[in-house]
Parts: C-alpha cells; structure tokens; sequence
C-alpha cells in the first residue's frame, strides 16, 4: 500500500499526487513512467513519473480525469492509499552532453515535460521551455517551468499567453537563430507530428515520448506497440522517447482513434489547423 502525502487540484480535470514510494523515488529518472491499481480489483494503468524526491522519498504524479480509473483516483484524499505503484519503468530520457534544449510540452504532457526541464537546468544546460494550452483554465506547472528556464514562451488561445501554437513558437525561435542541440517535445500526437514536421524542415534532432495504450508495461501484450524508423517498437520497454523524425505519427493516431473513436474527428480537426498554421 502507498501512501498519498500531498494532492493538490492544478486545475478542474488535472490533479496532482505526491505518493509514498521510497524505493521508487530512488531510482526514478525524468521520463520514466509507473504503473498503479487504485485497489485490489482496479484496473492497471500508466503514469509518467511528474518528479521525485530521493531524500524525502516520494514520487509525483499527475493525471487528468478522463474515465473510471482516474476518476477513482481523484476522489483520493491525503492520507488514504493506493492498493499498486509499480516502477520505475521505461527507459529515461536521454540528456547527457545536451547544452541547449529546447523542452516543448502541451496540455497534461507539461508534467511529463517538467522534470526533463528540470534536470537539463540542474545540469547546467540552456533551456528553453514553449509549452502550450488551449486556454487560461487548463494552465499547469507555469512557475514550476519559469523557475528552470532560460527563456519561457507560452501558448493558448490568448487569454494568458501568447495566442497560437506551439509550432508558431518554436519557428519564431529557431528562426530568430536559436540553434539547439535537441528539442524535446510532449504532448498530444498531432502536436507532437507537427512540431517533428518543423524541427525536420530546420534539421533538428528531436525526441517525443510516446503515449499509446499501456497494459502490462513490461512488453508483454504488445498493446503499446509503434512503428519507429521502419521497426515495431514497444513504448514500454524500448520507450516511451523515440526519435521523432523516425516515427509514424499517422500509424500512431489511426491506431489511437480505434480505441478512441469519438476523438477522429478531433484530430482530423487539429490536423487542418497545426497544418493550416505551420504553413
């Protein structure tokens, strides 16, 4: 049973968690993911480790209420437990000799982004954070972001940032001649498509962490399976980074719409405008 230290509310669908798990937290790196049953006849699913502290021995997640599981999860208060926390799992995100990034989260994937950011600063490496939210209300982890960045541009529907994408801002950096060593992007597919199709125009290296179906975490039932440079990939164990020039994205999101169907016209939607704006 783990522990709940710390629930905080970021914004009416996404919440965050700070769960007891010292041996976790130990071993935790940026980019690596867990695994957790709310009880004992809950459902398995993934989370992306949100940071961790090794000392104090704790592990952060944070989620956005979007089915049963989740929503279970939420009603969660400080002091109760969770039933699994399993990890860490995945392999970590690779930083090592980087020392200019550019860290482009969207939506609930800025807590994945964050603690990349977050251990880039601590290395002593130049970053530069562009994260994006549809509006002023879905807005998370902004003072975590300016606290480990060089520079900071954020995104939305201009309400509180900047209005437009996040391709819009990334084009205006690289083209106002910021020359990065790697840009690190998370979020949903078709922004992660669109900021790879940009970044391959300019010849920039470029990670995405990859966020299909999970179930077993270990490789096992091939749920989370992709197709990277040709090769089936698994996120679980050969991810979740990929190099992004390398991955099919329209594989990926055909694949995510057939569990998902309600959410094709969503993205055919988004695919006119991220194209319509990249242009």
């Amino acid at each position: 049973m783990y522990k709940i230290l710390r629930r905080k509310e970021l914004n009416p669908t996404v919440t965050l968690l700070d769960i007891e798990a010292p041996l976790i937290a130990k071993k935790a790196e940026p980019g690596q993911f867990i695994i957790l049953r709310v009880d004992s006849e809950g459902e398995r699913i993934p989370l992306t480790i949100a940071d961790y502290d090794r000392e104090a021995g704790w592990v952060r997640i944070i989620f956005q209420i979007v089915g049963g599981t989740t929503e279970k999860l939420n009603h969660l208060k400080e002091g109760d437990f969770i039933n699994d926390f399993v990890g860490p799992l995945g392999v970590p995100t690779h930083v090592d000799g980087l020392k200019k990034v550019a860290v482009v989260g969207g939506g609930v994937g800025c807590a994945i982004a964050f603690p990349i950011a977050k251990k880039l600063h601590n290395m002593g490496a130049e970053v530069h954070s562009v994260v994006g939210f549809r509006n002023k209300d879905l807005v998370i982890l902004e003072d975590d972001f300016a606290a480990v960045s060089d520079k900071m541009m954020m995104t939305d529907d201009g309400s509180h940032g900047t209005k437009g994408l996040v391709t819009n801002a990334l084009k205006e950096l690289i083209e106002s001649g910021e020359k990065y060593d790697e840009v690190i992007v998370i979020g949903p597919l078709i922004m992660m498509k669109f900021v790879c199709a940009l970044t391959k125009e300019y010849g920039v290296k470029t990670t995405v962490s990859m966020n299909p179906i999970m179930i077993d975490g270990t490789g096992m039932c091939g749920g989370c399976r992709l197709t990277v440079g040709g090769e089936t990939k698994f996120a679980c164990v050969d991810g979740p980074d990929f190099d992004g020039h390398l991955v099919d994205f329209d594989e990926a999101l055909e694949r995510g719409s057939m569990y998902k169907p309600f959410e094709r016209h969503a993205h055919e939607e988004a695919c006119n405008l991220f194209a319509k704006e990249v242009q």
